[in-house]
């Protein structure tokens, strides 16, 4: 039977991301974005552990109102961390007026992701920084990320963790447990994770590393989707030409 050592794993990471640093910006900030949730939160205190908090920080991105943003404010108080608040609605609203079409539902809420990325990249390009992924196995699993938004990124501590080895994480960090056991909404439509998929996280992480799920219409729905949204995860394809003359 699969064991988690929450505590191994953890110093574990804490190492990787200091020799990630020393490897590729011995004196950069990590730059995180943070909503307010389970993952920035985990992601933001790895950081601070392994670097010390005046390397960290903090980027508030909310799309004009964001009903949950003093969680986001809490995480930064908690850590004090150096952090900005962006607000994207005026990018997000002047793509949408300046696009010449009728956008579909999908493009409007993949938009505002992939514009906070954008912004991540000009503080880190600004603040001497590397940016941290905070996407972990399971959504990546089943693709429950934006591609070019919050599925990329300089580094990953958590991409490798599911959701319950995250909280289990969050909690050895000593985290607000309304950071931890937040309920994780997608940021997209207001719905949570949980009824957007048609499982649960604790179904999906069993299924992951122990390979048992008793729903067979539950284990088609994960299967469905982790080969439908594989392509996330793989490098973009490149056609090679032939050397052959």
């Amino acid at each position: 039977m699969y064991e988690f050592n929450a505590e191994k794993t953890k110093n574990e990471c804490v190492g990787w991301i200091r020799t990630f640093f020393e490897e590729n910006g011995k004196d950069c900030n990590a730059v995180i974005g943070i909503s307010g949730g389970k993952d920035s939160s985990i992601v933001a205190a790895l950081c601070v552990e392994a670097l010390g908090k005046d390397r960290v920080i903090g980027v508030l991105m909310p799309n004009g109102e964001q009903a949950d943003i003093d969680m986001a404010k809490l995480l930064v108080e908690h850590l004090g961390i150096k952090h900005f608040i962006v607000n994207i609605k005026d990018a997000v609203d002047g793509v949408i007026k300046n696009i010449p079409f009728e956008m579909l539902k999908q493009s409007i809420e993949n938009l505002p992701p992939r514009i906070r990325m954008s912004t991540l990249y000009a503080v880190s390009q600004s603040h001497n920084g590397r940016v941290a992924n905070t996407c972990n196995l399971s959504e990546d699993w089943v693709g429950y990320s934006t591609r070019y938004g919050d599925s990329v990124g300089d580094f990953s501590p958590c991409s490798n963790l599911t959701v319950q080895e995250v909280k289990a994480i969050g909690r050895l960090l000593g985290l607000p447990s309304v950071l931890v056991d937040k309920v994780p909404i997608d940021g997209l439509c207001g719905k949570t994770d949980e009824d957007n998929l048609g499982f649960t996280y604790a179904e999906l992480d069993r299924y992951i590393r122990e390979g048992i799920i008793e729903d067979p219409q539950k284990k088609e729905n994960i299967d469905r989707r982790h080969k439908n949204n594989l392509f996330k995860l793989q490098l973009m394809p490149s056609y090679k030409p032939s050397t052959e003359t």
